[in-house]
This record gives structure tokens, C-alpha cells and sequence, in this order.
């Protein structure tokens, strides 16, 4: 019997399996509602349940910081406030710890985390308890966290007034990076299938920066993560949301393995057209559009628009099925059951 890991790098092969292999993520207040409706709270279960092929190595959460009345701060400067829902509180960022930085002084004064900072001692136990899935691990980003560290209004001016500031902050969060997925890479003895990689390049309407400015402040970045990560001998899950057509061959070339979650903004981010355009030679992670099918339409509409992605980017191997971002906790738990339906 095919295991969840095989099924998963046999869709990485871009190659047919005996069914579509499948992901879960979601926002803690999400959970918490689905774990209220199921009853339970054991998530070894619910993957069990829910026939999940993945699993999300985690690693112990650092502690916010508080900076003002409900203003919280984490170790890389991002701030934010917590928005309150009926199942827990939601995270919503505000301007960064650099934000209305006078000189690039302000930036090398700041107390950068170092990747000591990260626990990985439970990686390894992590990996035996999910020895038949595929694994997961991290939360790279090398251009969007800067930014909100930054604040994305003068990370935009950065790049065009100030662009030694923003390579500075793309130097510093790869370095961090690289050696975090190295150092994890090593505690698990390469166990590790997939590693993250984020950063947001579109937004619903088009790209939130020119190819011009990309090549220039993101990618050299991305693609020295990607090829550590392939050094590592893991495949690179690439996030961005928004409408990114503009950048799909680019991050093909730069050697991205899947690319989610494919957020449904367009005629260009339909299914049907970034199977034919792109299906031969990168895979697609989710895609089930959490803006208004999740949130407002029945489990009968969920269950079928599921259905259409696997049987669309799922014809002949190279699709995970999944949301097109975390399950927010707006989504009826009903609906995020009708996704795994299928």
C-alpha cells in the first residue's frame, strides 16, 4: 500500500498517483473552531481523518514582546495587534520595529535574532511520529517580513531612494534563513521533503512590484534559499499570494518545485490555465479559494470546486489539494470537512 509520503513525491514527479495528495494549515482561532464542532482536540487524529499527506514540523513559538497598549513585537521586529474572535484572538500587523528609520544606522543598531534563538530539539521525535507523511518545515521569507519590519510604505520608497537599505534587509533574513534550514536539515538527518519559502508578490488585482525591481531585491535572495534547500535534498514550497502570472516562468527558472496557493484572482489563476501554461513543469498547492467559496458557500460547492481542482491540476500527477491560504477562522467547519470530501 502507497504510503502518504510516496503519494506526495510521486505528485512532486509530476507523475499519477492513486489519488490527489492532500495539506492542511490553518489559523489558530480556525482550529479551534473546527476542534470545538469535531469535539476533540488531537491533531494527529484530525490529519488522520481528514486522509492528510503532510505533515508541519513545528518548533516551540517565541514569546511576543509588548511595545505599547496592544501593540506586540516579535524577535525580527514585526509589530501587531490581536484581533478578537468568538475562537481566539487573530493576528493583525501594523508598521514594524523599523519603520521612520532616518539611516541605515538605525538598521544595523537593531537587535537582529540570531538562528540560535530557534528550538529544534523536537524535530527529530516530530519526524518519527509522522514516518509514513511527507514533511514540512519552516517559514523562509526574504522580501515580505522585511518589508513589514520595514513597513511596506518605505520599503517601497527603499527600493527606488534607498537600495542599499533594502539589501541589507534581504542579506540579513536569507543568512538567518539559510542557516536555520540547514541546522534543521542536519537534526533530522535530511528527513525533511519540503521547505517553505514566502514572500507575497501580488496583490488581487496585479504584481506589487515590477519584474525589474523582483529581479533586482528578490530574487538573487530566493534563489540562494532555493539552492540550499535542493542541497538539502528537499523541494522548495514556494508561497506568494495575489494575481503572480507575471512571475510564474521567473520563479520556475529559479528552480521553485511547487508554487501555492495558487489564490484564484483571475481568469490567468483558474486551474484549467495554469495546468496548460505551466503543468509540465512545476506542481500546484491549493488553490480553493478561501475569499468566498470557504467562507459563504455550501459544503456541496466546496466538495465540487475541490473536485474540479484534482481532476484539473491533478490530471497526471503535480497537485496538493488544499485552501488558498490558511483556513481563517471565518469558514464554516462544515466547509473545511467538504474540502477533504472528495
Amino acid at each position: 500500500m502507497i504510503t502518504s509520503r510516496e503519494r506526495v513525491l510521486t505528485a512532486l514527479e509530476r507523475k499519477p498517483t492513486d489519488r490527489v495528495p492532500r495539506d492542511f494549515w490553518a489559523e489558530p482561532p480556525a482550529l479551534n473552531r473546527l476542534f470545538q464542532h469535531l469535539g476533540h482536540r488531537d491533531a494527529d487524529r484530525l490529519l488522520d481523518d481528514l486522509g492528510i499527506d503532510i505533515a508541519h514540523l513545528e518548533t516551540p513559538p517565541l514569546a511576543d514582546r509588548p511595545v505599547r497598549q496592544g501593540i506586540y513585537q516579535n524577535f525580527w521586529g514585526e509589530r501587531y495587534i490581536y484581533q478578537t474572535t468568538d475562537w481566539g484572538p487573530m493576528r493583525e500587523d501594523v508598521a514594524g520595529a523599523l519603520a521612520g528609520a532616518k539611516c541605515i544606522s538605525d538598521l544595523e543598531a537593531f537587535e537582529w535574532p540570531s538562528p540560535d534563538c530557534i528550538d529544534r530539539s523536537s524535530l527529530l521525535r516530530q519526524c518519527e511520529r509522522h514516518a509514513d507523511r511527507a514533511l514540512l518545515y519552516g517559514f523562509a521569507d526574504v522580501w515580505q517580513r522585511p518589508a513589514l519590519v520595514r513597513g511596506w510604505e518605505d520599503m517601497f520608497l527603499d527600493m527606488v531612494e534607498r537600495p542599499d537599505w533594502v539589501h541589507f534587509l534581504g542579506r540579513k533574513f536569507t543568512d538567518f534563513y539559510l542557516e536555520d534550514y540547514t541546522r534543521a536539515a542536519e537534526v533530522t538527518n535530511g528527513r525533511i521533503d519540503l521547505f517553505l519559502l514566502i514572500s507575497d508578490l501580488g496583490s488581487q488585482r496585479g504584481p506589487l512590484l515590477s519584474l525589474q525591481m523582483f529581479e533586482r531585491f528578490v530574487a538573487p535572495y530566493l534563489k540562494e534559499m532555493i539552492d540550499c534547500i535542493h542541497s538539502l535534498r528537499g523541494r522548495v514550497l514556494y508561497h506568494s499570494c495575489g494575481a503572480i502570472n507575471t512571475f510564474i516562468p521567473r520563479l520556475i527558472e529559479l528552480g521553485v518545485d511547487v508554487l501555492d496557493p495558487i489564490q484564484p484572482t483571475g481568469p490567468e489563476m483558474r486551474p484549467s490555465a495554469l495546468k496548460a501554461a505551466y503543468g509540465r513543469r512545476i506542481c500546484f498547492h491549493g488553490g480553493i479559494d478561501m475569499q468566498h467559496l470557504l467562507p459563504h458557500g455550501t459544503p456541496a460547492d466546496v466538495t465540487a470546486e475541490a473536485r474540479n481542482y484534482c481532476e484539473i491540476l491533478g490530471a497526471g500527477g503535480g497537485y496538493i489539494l488544499g485552501p488558498a491560504h490558511l483556513f481563517q477562522p471565518d469558514v464554516p467547519p462544515e466547509n473545511i470537512l467538504a474540502v477533504y470530501a472528495t
